[in-house]
């Protein structure tokens, strides 16, 4: 048997790991076998500067992914691994000194499935 087979249960010759790169992000990739499943406790995000991107990313992801799963611009993808689709922005909304501007615009977040960078700068802006 090959070493912690005792631990991993897996067959001779399975992938362990493999480490790769992503826009010159390092990642190392774990086979936890079936025992492990993705949960929303891990999840990439991917930082946009507009809405053309944001709509990019969330209608590619988004095929065949959990619909039910899919608020505040994070989605699961088909695979079940999870993604925060953020625009640039979002945050000085949700952080605004304001303290009635970042309400608005939590408010309004806590409704949305992708994000509408342009909507919720409307909604913050309304007196």
């Amino acid at each position: 048997m090959p070493r912690g087979y005792d631990v991993h249960h897996m067959e001779p010759g399975a992938v362990m790991t493999i480490a790769f790169e992503l826009e010159g992000e390092a990642f190392v990739a774990l086979n936890g076998g079936p025992r492990f499943k993705f949960t929303e406790a891990v999840s990439f995000e991917i930082d946009c500067e507009t809405q053309a991107e944001v709509d990019y990313y969330w209608d590619r992801l988004s095929v065949g992914g959990d619909p039910a799963a899919q608020r505040c611009g994070g989605l699961r993808d088909q695979y079940g691994l999870s993604w925060q689709i953020v625009p640039r922005g979002l945050v000085d909304l949700l952080t605004d000194p304001d303290p009635k501007r970042a309400e608005r615009a939590m408010t309004a977040l806590l409704e949305m499935r992708k994000i509408d960078i342009v909507a919720l700068r409307g909604i913050v802006a309304q007196a």
